[in-house]
């Protein structure tokens, strides 16, 4: 029980650290939750194409793992320099936060359109294989019996987080127009990263 619900919480935390960004696929979702366009196939297919990479990545990894246990170190390994590398980023950007600019994004507003920013937003970023089939997969692997929960709960906050981004857009609009907003988020994911990657280390150290 302490399994399933201690990753299923880390993995939701992890995941919701990761998404919560200044980004050009958050901004869009933004933009369309502003303009009531397609707000539910916007948030949907940026939730779909996470669970897809998610799953690919904790999948995969844990595959690996059976069949060589010395990788569960270095996925420990892995997701700690990744996890603490994620953290001065995100201390780097509270240093000098920006705005989430929705007025900037242009796009038309068929539904086809729609779907195809969002997959080249989602598919074409580099980030999103480090972060979330790399990372994510990594760090799942390190929870050994609890990486199907881990991943399951990092699928939930990708869902949590495009959908009410989305739907509560109107009100979130002028809050993260305002680079202090980004700049609050930030340090508080820093912080998290920080914890997590304290959390993977640990058992090497005392080990």
């Amino acid at each position: 029980m302490y399994i399933l619900f201690g990753s299923l919480f880390f993995g939701f935390t992890t995941g919701l650290s990761l998404i919560v960004a200044t980004g050009s696929q958050n901004a869009f979702v933004l933009r369309q939750g502003t303009r009531k366009e397609h707000v539910l196939i916007t948030a949907l297919v940026c939730s779909l194409s996470d669970a897809i990479l998610i799953t690919a990545g904790a999948s995969g990894m844990g595959a690996l793992v059976e069949r060589a246990p010395l990788l569960l170190v270095f996925a420990r390994v892995g997701g700690f320099i990744f996890l603490l590398s994620y953290a001065i980023f995100a201390f780097r950007r509270a240093v000098k936060p920006e705005a989430l600019k929705v007025s900037a994004i242009q796009g038309r507003t068929a539904k086809i359109s729609v779907i195809g920013t969002v997959l080249a937003l989602t598919w074409l970023n580099p980030h999103v294989y480090i972060d979330t089939v790399l990372l994510l997969g990594s760090i799942a692997t390190s929870q050994a019996e609890g990486a199907a929960y881990f991943a399951v709960g990092a699928i939930v906050a990708s869902f949590v987080w495009f959908f009410a981004l989305a739907y509560a857009a109107r009100f979130l609009a002028p809050f993260f127009a305002k680079p202090k907003a980004w700049q609050v988020l930030d340090v508080l994911v820093g912080l998290l990263m920080i914890l997590f990657a304290t959390t993977l280390i640990l058992p090497i150290i005392t080990g």
